[in-house]
């Protein structure tokens, strides 16, 4: 019914001696790895997420897939930690069927702590809707969020179990490679404001409002032949290319698949990890012309263009990273509750929503191409309405560390400015930043990026604000500065 490839590994850690953290020691075991991929892709009509207006798929461009990556570390019987990392092509992540997905594994995998799994989106437009209410959906002819999620907690149980049995020997490396995929996509005026893919051709533009990070973090896994097995690729940049179309697309993570298994091997699994880029984009912001001339010259389209920058890039480091395999690299796997600080809203900001809201319902429009918008607009309304009494924001905050690679997510679309000071305070020798992880909860904007306004720095798409953001920050670096 659908494609399910695995591979597995382990990695034996040298017990010679005790490896010092600043916090506590890093117990010596064996560490068993083991990866497989499955494709989500629906069989029928679906409405697709990731815009406001309700579209509903014509066609399949390519499969959205899932892959997962499990690992444990034991000494002896004894099991010392554990993770099990899934990337989805969807837009975002939901708590509820990560939940599921652990009350399944806590029967089917009695062995494994369910807390130790978390599930990241690679934030295509162009994937189902997981969300009853989101959009105005026909009922006929169509698959409705809630049947596709059961269709998509199937799959991902089936490719999270399958990752878990194929574990075979075998070692891992890590890389630093260099893409040109994400741009800055807020445009800064003269008047200090921002604008999310605003002109920047006009007379009073400035800058772009911050930098953009090229950096392709890698970790490779690989088999006792040196057979590249795996391999997780955290890229600052959403998966967003392709994002108005009507159909199924996993955006440019297919084309990096589809190159990667050509160049390297058909049976390769891709962990597709977004850094983090809430202002960040892989639509062209400058040089758009000269861009799209290239392409044209070199006859790829652009999702093809962005894998082929990846693509060279994860075969040049697999080849100079083959030389350092390592098998005696420390496992270490954190998880904590982490409660942030609410973006109140303001009279003057609630005032606001409430005048769309009525500007809206005057509009001459379908309901399907209203709802959400009006929607997002009410929530301000309904959180200025909480006032102190809207509950604490409490998020899932992971930190692994596996060999001198250190891991840590959050569920944000997060500006890059955030993601800057954790690898730059990071004791790690690379630090990968996965964002859109456990669930989606609306960007994070900086101080900067709130103060030009402008979508994805305004109340309505930012639950948190930057002070949440500041404590975000400071405690990801404190998690992952204790396992070294």
């Amino acid at each position: 019914m659908f494609l399910l490839r695995a591979v597995a590994i382990v990695v034996i850690v040298s017990a010679v001696g005790t490896i010092l953290w600043a916090s506590s020691p890093v117990c010596a075991g064996e560490l068993w790895i083991g990866a497989a991929t499955t494709s989500i892709t629906p069989d029928k009509p679906v409405a697709l997420d990731g815009q406001f207006n309700t579209r509903i798929s014509r066609g399949i461009d390519n499969p959205v897939t899932a892959t997962a990556v499990a690992i444990e570390s034991r000494d002896g019987d004894r099991v010392l930690d554990q993770a099990i990392m899934v990337s989805c092509d969807l837009v975002r992540t939901r708590a509820e069927v990560q939940q599921a997905l652990r009350d399944l594994l806590h029967d089917r995998m009695p062995g494994f702590d369910p807390s130790k799994l978390f599930i990241t989106a690679t934030h295509t437009h162009t994937a189902p809707v997981t969300e009853e209410g989101k959009y105005d959906i026909p009922k006929d002819g169509v698959i409705q969020p809630t049947e596709y999620v059961e269709l998509l907690k199937e799959r991902l149980g089936e490719v999270i179990v399958e990752a878990w049995k194929r574990r075979q020997p075998g070692g891992v490396s890590w890389g630093l490679g260099h893409a040109v995929v994400g741009h800055n996509r807020r445009a800064v005026y003269a008047d200090g404001t921002a604008v999310m893919y605003g002109k920047t051709n006009r007379a009073d533009f400035r800058s772009l409002e911050s930098g953009e990070d090229h950096t392709l973090e890698l970790l490779f896994f690989w088999d006792k032949n040196k057979k590249p097995l795996a391999v997780a690729v955290n890229v600052v940049c959403p998966s967003q290319e392709v994002e108005g179309r009507h159909t199924v697309n996993a955006d440019f993570w297919h084309d990096v698949r589809e190159q990667l298994h050509a160049s390297i091997s058909p049976d390769l699994c891709v962990l597709g990890w977004p850094g983090a880029a809430g202002d960040q984009s892989p639509h062209l912001m400058l040089r758009k012309e000269a861009e799209l001339r290239m392409q044209k010259l070199r006859g790829l389209s652009s999702t093809q263009e962005i894998a082929r920058r990846i693509s060279r890039e994860v075969c040049d480091v697999m080849e100079i990273t083959r030389q350092d395999i390592r098998t005696d690299v420390p496992f270490v796997h954190k998880v904590e509750q982490l409660t942030l600080p609410r973006r109140k809203v303001t009279e003057q900001e609630a005032t606001s929503a409430q005048a769309e809201i009525d500007a809206i319902a005057k509009q001459n429009a379908p309901e399907s191409a209203k709802m959400r918008r009006r929607l997002w607009h009410q929530k301000v309304i309904d959180r200025y309405r909480q006032g102190d009494k809207e509950p604490p924001f409490s998020m899932e905050l992971h930190a692994v560390r596996i060999g001198d690679v250190a891991i840590v997510t959050n569920p944000f679309e997060l500006f890059l400015d955030y993601g800057f000071q954790i690898k730059a305070r990071s004791k790690a020798l690379q630090t990968f930043v996965l964002q859109l992880t456990c669930s989606t909860d609306g960007y994070l904007p900086t101080q900067r990026a709130a103060e030009g306004g402008g979508y994805s720095a305004i109340v309505q798409s930012n639950p948190i604000g930057p002070e949440g953001g500041q404590i975000l920050v400071d405690r990801s670096v404190e998690l992952i500065n204790s396992m070294w």
